[in-house]
């Protein structure tokens, strides 16, 4: 199992955000289930790669078939912690949506929100969760993450963006802008260290 941490539990849920924006019709569960198998296969796809580029090929046993029952592959793809911090986000964004996209409509009123790329807006969206509904990570560690993810999944001019609004945003938090607004169980940050997603959808 390679190395997962809230920065790839964050990515993936900018994934699953932007499908689920772009498919709004289609019910959670079975686009969790089949997100977790693709990321699964995915995986699996990279590290074939990396061995083929380090000249472990020759050898190298035939593949391993997938394990046929969804949960098992996503157990293989990263700790269970780290897949429910994903859908906790996931979930939370879109039981919110609407108080979520009337709260980020006051900080973007010359640009709405059906106007922007699919990465900023979900982003945004993403960021104002953690801010104002979960309030279980700083603040500023959420504008971080924030912008990194415009950046990676669009541009450097997509993370000044993010960073703009979510600096109006962070005006209104009403806790310390270096502190959670209550305690979470394991939500120390990990080092920003990644692999980058095989299926990152990009504007």
């Amino acid at each position: 199992m390679a190395a997962v941490n809230r920065r790839q539990a964050r990515e993936w849920a900018l994934q699953l955000l932007f499908q689920i924006d772009a498919n709004p019709a289609r019910d959670l569960a079975p686009v969790l289930r089949d997100f977790w198998a693709q990321q699964f296969r995915l995986r699996q796809d990279a590290e074939e790669e990396t061995q083929a580029l380090a000249g472990q090929t020759p050898d190298a046993p035939e593949r391993a078939p997938a394990p046929a029952a969804p949960e098992a592959a996503a157990e293989q793809l990263a700790p269970r912690r780290f897949r429910d911090f994903t859908e906790k986000l996931v979930r939370g964004v879109t039981d919110n949506l609407d108080a979520i996209d009337a709260r980020l409509a006051r900080y973007t009123e010359n640009w709405p929100l059906h106007r922007m790329g699919g990465v900023d807006r979900n982003v945004l969206r993403l960021a104002v969760f953690e801010m104002f509904f979960d309030e279980q990570t700083p603040p500023v560690v959420v504008i971080n993450e924030a912008v990194d993810l415009a950046k990676y999944f669009s541009s450097s001019e997509s993370g000044r963006f993010v960073n703009g609004i979510l600096d109006r945003a962070c005006k209104e938090v009403t806790r310390p802008a270096r502190e959670p607004g209550r305690p979470s169980s394991g939500d120390r940050r990990t080092p920003p260290a990644r692999a980058r997603p095989g299926a990152a959808e990009r504007r």
